[in-house]
């Protein structure tokens, strides 16, 4: 291609050169004039030969555009076979990597067909074995019936036999109602006591407001003789269950030297519980300071805090057993039952649980703390183990804290989804070893009950 465009060139250049006019001189021989010729090239030809190299150089320039654009296509293509090959080279490798994985799958599927034949003859022999066994136990009932049946007929010590046993049968039944009928004695037995403890101490409150109003009278048995017995009122929730009370509800009780007041009785088919605390929609704020956790707060309809002097003249003589149910908010359910005791104002209303020995993991957020007496702290009463902090005002609400990381059933209530910060979160309602110190709980129910509802249930 350059060698053609050089040709042309040159001959373009020798063709405008024969386009000029020149001069011819001869040379001066014998006299003094000059002869000047001129010769000029044909301009039609100049033209036509420009014309004709002119149509060329386009042809030529169109032919070399024109190659470059099949040279681009060209290339272009080549690169998307490079392409297509090396795509084609991984598919064929992912090809021949699913061909290995399928015929190791197929080896796999194959042994584990030989397994499936070997369990198959396995359980046909043992299949085989059972009915070889069944007709061995149906000859045995044959021969023992045929036994049976010639005793009867034939022997009069088989009806003897048969009589002892029927009488023996008898016996142990018999044996059965008593125990039964004891059972209820002892019921009935325990309810007369409660009664009669019940008695004895509506007395001693009489003579003492008899004594009150007439100190120098001495003549006290005289004057409760001659009274009318007092409406008498249960000291707990489980006492109106054994009284015929089966609903859940409130009622009003009156513990052993205590004045009457109103409290949430939930029943269930073991007996009646006490109810001392319930969180269930945050409708009320439990951040309340000593007085309102020693009175109590809030609706025995809804959520509320019995109070601690409430809760210390059901349980101050122990003998009482905790329980507490908790819900999250996958409504997943967990319940934990402590026996426990509670102390009086002067002890800080500590709590002290009555049980020896490890305890479960849900158990150990509040019993491991309790075991040797924990008093109830609030934000202006700080009564934990912790000496550099106050659990109460540090999360919120009043509590038994130990070291503010256990538990806490009357923290602040968060609806689902919590708080995205860990200071707000802990200061939620939490039991640590159920669903840990940072996850808020949907609900809480604290109750109380004898212990002798423990073995009931």
């Amino acid at each position: 291609m350059k060698t053609t465009l050089a040709t042309l060139t040159l001959c373009l250049v020798v063709l405008l050169a024969t386009g000029f006019p020149f001069e011819r001189k001869t040379s001066p021989s014998g006299g003094a004039t000059k002869e000047k010729r001129v010769q000029y090239a044909a301009w039609d030809d100049v033209n036509v030969i420009a014309h004709g190299l002119l149509q060329l150089g386009q042809g030529l320039k169109e032919h070399v555009d024109k190659t470059k654009v099949q040279m681009r296509d060209v290339s272009t293509k080549m690169k998307v076979l490079n392409r297509t090959v090396t795509d084609l080279g991984k598919e064929s490798q992912r090809l021949r990597t699913e061909g290995e994985a399928l015929k190791a799958r197929a080896q796999s599927l194959e042994d584990r067909e030989g397994q499936l034949l070997n369990v198959t003859a396995e359980l046909r022999e043992k299949a085989e074995e059972m009915q070889q066994e069944k007709r061995t136990m149906s000859e045995r009932m044959n021969r023992l019936e045929e036994k049976v049946d010639s005793m009867l007929q034939g022997d009069a010590g088989g009806r003897n036999n048969s009589d002892a046993r029927n009488i023996q049968l008898l016996l142990e039944a018999q044996n059965r109602r008593i125990d039964d009928l004891m059972e209820r004695i002892r019921l009935q037995q325990e309810k007369l006591d409660k009664q009669n403890t019940r008695i004895r101490t509506l007395q001693s409150q009489v003579q003492q407001s008899r004594q009150r109003l007439f100190p120098g009278s001495d003549n006290t048995d005289g004057f409760v003789e001659q009274q009318d017995s007092p409406v008498e009122m249960a000291s707990d929730c489980h006492e109106l269950f054994l009284r015929g009370e089966t609903s859940s509800g409130v009622y009003t009780i009156q513990p052993v030297n205590s004045e009457p007041f109103k409290v949430f009785c939930e029943m269930t088919a073991d007996g009646g519980w006490t109810v001392i605390q319930k969180r269930q929609d945050g409708s009320v704020d439990f951040d309340q300071l000593w007085q309102a956790y020693e009175n109590g707060f809030g609706n025995l309809n809804g959520e509320f805090w019995l109070g601690l002097e409430k809760i210390h003249s059901i349980a101050k003589g122990g003998g009482y057993v905790l329980q507490i149910k908790l819900s999250d908010w996958g409504d997943d359910l967990a319940a934990v039952r402590l026996p426990f005791k509670l102390g009086g104002q002067e002890t800080k209303y500590s709590l002290l649980i009555q049980e020896a020995g490890t305890f479960s993991t849900m158990e150990s957020s509040l019993g491991a703390d309790a075991t040797a007496g924990l008093p109830f702290s609030t934000s202006d009463q700080d009564n934990d183990q912790k000496t550099d902090t106050n659990c109460a005002k540090h999360l919120s609400g009043g509590w038994w804290f130990s070291n503010c990381g256990r538990s806490n059933l009357n923290g602040r209530y968060f609806q689902s989804p919590p708080p995205k910060q860990r200071h707000q979160r802990k200061q939620g309602i939490f039991w640590k070893t159920w669903r840990g110190r940072y996850y808020p709980l949907k609900s809480s129910m604290m109750m109380i009950a004898p212990a002798a509802i423990e073995s009931k249930s």
